[in-house]
């Protein structure tokens, strides 16, 4: 299990420090949503390269990463951080504790929902990923993280088919946010558009993969993000949501 878990963290240190030019991407991109003061929520933040980018930036950033293994090389890279605040807990809709299914070769894909799994099982780019621990964590709304810390200006929620969860711990808009779409569980995307609809008024973007570009050259309402994703077919990126004051 030892040599997986570091097979795993390997495959994914390379995947997002590996790549030539990736952070500067980065750095411009978020650019356009985070200034030098701001506060962020990186609600699973993996390998940390989110975090890193926007403590760059100036931002105070609150990192939150369950997997003990990953949250050990995180307390390394940002021990001596004072932008960087730890939490090694999951973010529900309500706060207790969960189950942690954890995949050691592809950490990128554990997960507190086994309907995702299932879901994505289907996908052939799933085909040969195993989820072989599981294990409890703590988990906490957003509710409690905006009490603890502030009303955050930009949230990433990235936590494998859980974000619906993560969006029902909200009970307040948020002035920006992204979350995970992958086309084998694009109906959870949908569900998570509506509840950020409940929540305000909002316009949204889309980017491909690890592209940091934007799908559409201007945001778009709710009604042709719902369009864009029914018709969606393969792949996985995030979506952006800003917002409308």
């Amino acid at each position: 299990m030892m040599i997986r878990q570091q097979m795993g963290i390997s495959r994914s240190f390379l995947m997002y420090y590996g790549i030539p030019g990736r952070h500067k991407r980065l750095r411009q991109f978020y650019s356009q949503f985070i200034q030098s003061g701001d506060l962020c929520f990186d609600i699973g933040a993996h390998v940390g390269n989110r975090t890193r980018t926007w403590a760059g930036l100036g931002a105070q950033v609150v990192a939150l990463e369950p997997q003990p293994h990953l949250m050990s090389w995180l307390q390394r890279l940002f021990a001596n951080n004072r932008k960087v605040t730890l939490l090694a807990e999951g973010v529900a809709a309500q706060s207790g504790t969960a189950t942690l299914h954890i995949s050691e070769l592809t950490p990128t894909v554990s997960t507190l929902s086994t309907e995702w799994i299932t879901a994505v099982q289907e996908d052939p780019s799933f085909a040969a990923v195993k989820w072989d621990t599981a294990i409890t964590i703590n988990v906490v709304t957003l509710d409690e993280l905006i009490a603890r810390y502030g009303r955050p200006a930009f949230c990433k929620i990235d936590v494998e088919g859980y974000e619906l969860e993560v969006l029902k711990g909200l009970s307040q808009p948020l002035p920006v946010l992204s979350f995970e779409l992958i086309a084998s569980a694009k109906a959870l995307a949908l569900a998570c558009l509506q509840r950020l609809s409940e929540l305000g008024s909002y316009e949204f973007n889309y980017s491909a993969g690890e592209s940091h570009q934007w799908t559409f050259e201007c945001w778009i309402a709710e009604k042709e993000i719902v369009g864009f994703v029914q018709k969606m077919e393969a792949g996985s990126g995030d979506v952006y949501c800003r917002l409308v004051e």
